[in-house]
């Protein structure tokens, strides 16, 4: 008698199982999701936009440092945001952030969102903290020291410990929260503090290993100072480009960037095809360099202070075909984009060997420099930045890059909760 029992209620479930299957509300998510719940929120399905909850910092740590009479201590909102300032010169390659705030800030209709905000941090993918670490470094820090840096090292302070208070940063460490660090500089006073999280970076050039590497971070472009050539149809853009290399930038620059004074000496006045010259970087600079970058060929991109440099994506919207010289580069979103198909790439010691690199660039097909060229102006919409952000612009890119990274942060997040001796791994013996 119990096992009729028994067998007429399992088939009970199955006809309710299977009638709610049919009428599509059924879901092994929904039913069990209480039976899963943790404090930590679920990995995002890859059919929606990550959710991200950005903290409410005062406009002190943001807006407030681009427009100075916009410093309330209320959080600026989609109303009263900004445009980014027109003059702001090389400071708007360090201007991800801006472009990252926005994106959760703009409150309109968006066309196809990698990354929405939400208001309930329980329901949160990842946390924003929306702190411009590299304006305020741009701004206050860049004498590294004195009384200008002091405010940028207490505004470091100050979020660090407004983190330390949240119970969202305890909970992981702060393994799930995205601060942009663009700048080498940036937020170099409380670094160590942040180290777990997931860094913005242009390069790890300054970041040592236990703050900053591949596993955790996003590799963002820098935003790009020439303006974008929209009307690139001639004819035979080959022919109509008649510098074979173009450079002009700062040639005296730190560590890697010694390279570019070397460069000078064998390249500098030495072709006629060829133009390497010392720039500085003032409007007027920036304005010539972006119509030789339309009339060259191949654009040198050198190593600067850190293996990277806005050069390389100053030549992408330029259609200018990049040529790279840095033996250490990372690049933005390689995951997704060949830069093989589009650049071309040297090593140092192939860049210093005298008429190499320029009897290598002469000898390239005509046919081949063009399905680069056509390459250029199928992806540059990849390193473009847009209030409201576009589809498929850098913007998204950079969240959907943010969103590749989490599965290690829950790694990180689990195992961290249950190790008794959490770098039991770095210090093993075998």
């Amino acid at each position: 008698m119990f096992g009729k029992v028994v067998l007429s209620s399992i088939f009970v479930l199955l006809l309710i199982v299977s009638y709610t299957i049919y009428k599509g509300d059924f879901t092994i998510r929904s039913h069990f999701a209480l039976a899963l719940n943790s404090s930590s929120p679920p990995c995002p399905e890859p059919d929606r936009p990550l959710r991200i909850y950005m903290y409410d910092l005062p406009r002190r740590f943001n807006i407030g440092m681009l427009v100075r009479n916009n410093s309330a201590e209320t959080p600026v909102t989609a109303q009263d945001w900004p445009p980014y300032p027109v003059n702001s010169g090389l400071r708007k390659q360090h201007s991800v952030e801006f472009w990252l705030m926005g994106s959760l800030i703009y409150d309109g209709d968006k066309d196809q969102p990698e990354a929405i905000r939400v208001s309930d941090p329980e329901l949160a993918d990842v946390f924003f903290v929306p702190f411009f670490s590299s304006l305020s470094n741009n701004l206050h820090g860049h004498q590294m020291s004195g009384p200008a840096t002091e405010a940028d090292h207490q505004l470091q302070r100050d979020v660090v410990e407004l983190l330390r208070k949240s119970k969202y940063w305890q909970r992981s460490g702060g393994r799930d929260h995205v601060i942009p660090t663009t700048h080498p500089n940036a937020f170099k006073f409380m670094r160590n503090h942040v180290n777990a999280s997931i860094q913005i970076v242009v390069d790890f050039g300054r970041f040592p290993k236990s703050v900053s590497n591949l596993r955790k971070d996003v590799v963002s472009p820098y935003v790009h100072v020439v303006d974008t050539f929209t009307d690139d149809e001639s004819q035979d853009p080959y022919q109509s480009r008649a510098t074979l290399l173009f450079f002009r930038g700062g040639t005296k620059r730190k560590d890697e960037g010694t390279i570019r004074l070397k460069l000078a000496k064998i390249l500098a006045d030495k072709y006629d095809d060829v133009r390497y010259e010392q720039g500085v970087p003032s409007l007027d600079n920036i304005k010539e360099a972006s119509k030789d970058m339309r009339l060259s060929k191949f654009c040198l991109d050198p190593a600067g202070d850190t293996p990277s440099s806005c050069r390389l994506f100053d030549a992408i919207v330029s259609h200018c075909v990049p040529v790279i010289v840095s033996d250490k580069i990372e690049l933005p979103f390689e995951d997704e984009i060949d830069y093989t198909k589009f650049s071309v790439f040297f090593s140092f010691k192939e860049a210093l060997e005298p008429g190499y690199m320029v009897d290598q660039l002469r000898k390239f097909p005509k046919d081949k420099w063009l399905e680069m060229w056509r390459q250029l102006k199928n992806i540059s919409h990849h390193y473009e930045f847009h209030y409201p952000p576009k589809r498929q612009d850098a913007v998204n890119m950079l969240w959907r890059q943010v969103r590749h990274k989490l599965p290690g942060v829950r790694l990180e997040v689990h195992r961290s909760r249950r190790l008794k001796i959490p770098d039991w791994w770095r210090r093993r013996l075998f």
